[in-house]
């Protein structure tokens, strides 16, 4: 059976945190896009699912802690659209250890640079803040007060949500076999029809080089299964938000955590835990090793954590030095590709934002300069 070509404004490809808001704002601004996700909505292949997600300002480097300002903005904007409540404050502490490869000196200076609130602490006045956390001298923290929680599931079926209601068309278990950019604009094709837009969104993480590398062209992308523990504290009361922050250790291993949210558990979890993989070849099951290095970490450093109770894994595609990309694709300007690196989730509707301005302007006001798109890889 042939199917007609459908006519779109965009098509953009890819349904979790970063297409969802692409979609949401290319649908508010009046576009007609068409939405495709080879999965169903709300799947757990990628990095999208779960609850909690850190966000913050607090970077070492001043490009994100732009976006990130920008970003609290538009998520103060979806709030009020949607009537939803998506972000919790917490504040939050990023433990540097003085011989570690990261600067404390870094995040102090770009934190500045964009007049961002922020104190740096030693050992005794985190602990006698937060006498939950045990560190040495030799660690200092980063505090700032916006630092806090967003719920992942809940905040993508926002975006989806309310993407329809502003006219969007959502078609899940509909993978894209090709995109081939004419001069025109894009055809993208599906084993369910045709479309033709002016632009495509590629929001496909660690599926991009399936469809750039027929163009030649391949983004260097390194996947890992990466996995998240809930730990059960014998006083949970001591771990609510109100009491414990959301938490950074950045060192040669670097460790994330969360204060109980939903339930009486706290989170934690290694930051590329280098369980490499492919989304062919992703197990789902979590790494004994990676959990006991965890135990002994978490052990160690709030060890009022308790048991773990359970590991949920996800995926992260990864660019050379973790480098978002927001940017069309050299040689073929109609397809613009978003890739998010595993740390996105924070920026998620400012990112959805940048790419509908860049869809329907050809430019965004927002300064994404250092997320271009290199001259891709050649392919063979």
């Amino acid at each position: 059976m042939t199917h007609p070509t459908e006519d779109v404004d965009v098509v953009v490809v890819g349904l979790g945190a970063l297409g969802s808001a692409a979609t949401y704002h290319l649908a508010r601004r009046g576009a007609r896009v068409v939405a495709l996700e080879q999965f169903e909505l709300g799947h757990v292949r990628g990095a999208s699912h779960d609850t909690s997600r850190i966000v913050r300002t607090s970077y070492g480097a001043g490009e994100y802690v732009r976006l990130a300002k920008s970003a609290y903005a538009d998520w103060a904007d979806l709030e009020r659209e949607t009537g939803e409540r998506l972000l919790t404050r917490t504040g939050g502490l990023v433990f540097i250890p003085d011989a570690g490869p990261y600067s404390i000196d870094a995040f102090a200076t770009s934190l500045g640079r964009f007049d961002v609130p922020f104190e740096l602490l030693g050992a005794d006045q985190v602990h006698h803040r937060f006498p939950q956390f045990r560190v040495g001298d030799d660690v200092r923290a980063v505090w700032t007060a916006d630092t806090g929680i967003a719920h992942a599931a809940r905040t993508v079926a926002t975006l989806q949500l309310h993407a329809r209601v502003h006219g969007a068309t959502l078609r899940d278990r509909t993978p894209v076999r090709a995109v081939e950019p004419d001069g025109g604009g894009v055809v993208v094709r599906t084993d369910d029809g045709v479309l033709r837009a002016r632009k495509v969104v590629l929001a496909t993480d660690a599926w991009t080089n399936r469809l750039l590398e027929p163009l030649g062209a391949a983004v260097p992308l390194v996947c890992m299964q990466e996995q998240v523990t809930y730990f059960a504290p014998a006083d949970p009361a001591a771990f609510e938000r109100a009491r414990f922050p959301v938490w950074i250790w950045e060192d040669e291993h670097c460790f994330y955590g969360f204060p109980a949210y939903g339930e009486p558990t706290v989170k934690a979890a290694r930051d590329v835990s280098e369980n490499l993989t492919t989304p062919e070849t992703r197990t789902f099951v979590h790494s004994p090793e990676l959990l006991e290095e965890l135990r002994g970490f978490v052990g160690r450093v709030v060890p009022g954590a308790g048991p773990d109770v359970r590991t949920v894994t996800c995926q992260y595609a990864l660019t050379p030095d973790r480098r978002f990309v927001l940017s069309p694709l050299p040689g073929h300007p109609d397809v613009l590709v978003a890739l998010g690196a595993g740390h996105a989730f924070k920026f998620t509707p400012a990112i959805g934002r940048v790419l509908a301005d860049l869809a329907l302007d050809g430019g965004t006001a927002e300064d994404v300069s250092a997320f271009g798109l290199a001259v891709p890889a050649p392919v063979g």
